[in-house]
């Protein structure tokens, strides 16, 4: 079936026998991973989580089927995550959803799939399985959402401050609830100790990435600066903040560098496309240069690295900003070198 957003985290927070798969589709990925931790947190901190990925679905489908029928090895609650899947997971979830019994439930991410996709379709026309396309909220949506999840821990608001956090991190969910934990900690708020948020917290420990300061570290990556870069790197660094939403403005940055490169392979000519797509004409040199370097197959390379930086970025434990700076220095060593 097709889920609404509190369809999707009502169901997600209180797993149903009679659900065995979970399909988290569109571009959003911080968002889905966001509603994948609801399913991990309702299943019990000693549930056993098995992990798959869109390679071991392709050559071993009944694997999934045989993972969701099985038992924890300690005897508790158990699930399966897929992460980055796409229809090579189609026979899997086909086998999964037609299985006489399937015990744990399955959360799968599917942020490359359109709705016309064939896993889609099969999760929203099987009563067995929820479907949800997380899409970045609208700039509206993620005021609200920062609003939301400010009250939840126990802070309010003051004029601004949903719109500063929005621009602040990116809109991105997990982001913007690492960085209202810091001020809630900051300012010892819970919900039966309310505090308000202003402006004077944000500037002492929230995080503060500007768009020009962003901007200058993806175009330092784009075009091979591995000089400059170190430098654009540390100064998003002095905040402190997560590298979560420069990573994802340099991700739009070689998507719109993919869709511009598909037309001039179609034959139309550089300028044509680059107005057709709205480049700002103080960006036009540099977004020509780039598209002579960059080829679709290197772009979709470089996509998939931000795209597993990110997502080791979010990971328990991890090394934080260490392991998306070392991500962009590859790939902009790799254009300097072509260049």
């Amino acid at each position: 079936m097709k889920a609404s957003a509190n369809q999707i985290r009502q169901a997600l927070g209180r797993p149903s026998a009679d659900i065995r798969l979970y399909l988290l589709h569109g571009p959003d990925e911080a968002g889905a991973a966001d509603l994948a931790r609801i399913l991990a947190q309702a299943m019990g901190s000693d549930a056993e989580r098995i992990d798959l990925d869109s390679a071991t679905l392709k050559t071993d489908p009944a694997r999934l089927t045989d993972e969701a029928a099985s038992l924890s090895l300690f005897g508790g609650a158990r699930h399966i995550r897929i992460g980055s899947v796409g229809e090579e997971g189609l026979a899997a979830f086909t086998a999964l959803l037609e299985a006489e019994s399937a015990g744990n439930p399955v959360v799968a991410i599917a942020p490359s799939v359109k709705t016309t996709a064939k896993i889609v379709k099969l999760a929203i026309d099987s009563p067995r399985a929820m479907a949800f396309g997380c899409y970045a909220p609208t700039a509206a949506d993620a005021e609200r959402l920062a609003a939301t999840i400010a009250g939840e821990m126990g802070l309010g608001l003051g004029p601004g401050l949903a719109t500063r956090l929005v621009e602040a991190t990116g809109a991105d969910r997990a982001v913007m609830i690492r960085e209202l934990e810091k001020l809630s900690l900051y300012l010892d708020s819970a919900p039966d100790r309310p505090r308000e948020l202003d402006h004077a917290a944000m500037d002492a420990v929230g995080a503060d990435l500007g768009e020009a300061e962003m901007g200058d570290a993806v175009e330092a990556v784009v075009e091979g600066r591995v000089g400059d870069l170190g430098g654009e790197l540390a100064l998003l660094d002095e905040g402190g903040a997560s590298p979560i939403p420069w990573l994802r403005a340099l991700a739009r940055r070689l998507i719109a560098l993919a869709e511009m490169r598909a037309d001039i392979d179609k034959g139309e000519p550089v300028d044509a496309v680059m107005k057709r797509h709205r480049v700002f004409f103080r960006d036009e040199a540099r977004t020509a240069r780039a598209l002579r370097r960059w080829t679709p197959a290197m772009l979709a390379r470089a996509l998939a690295r931000i795209r597993a930086a990110e997502r080791a970025v979010m990971a328990p434990g991890n090394a934080g900003a260490v392991l998306a700076e070392s991500e962009v220095t590859v790939i902009a060593q790799g254009i300097a070198r072509r260049s």
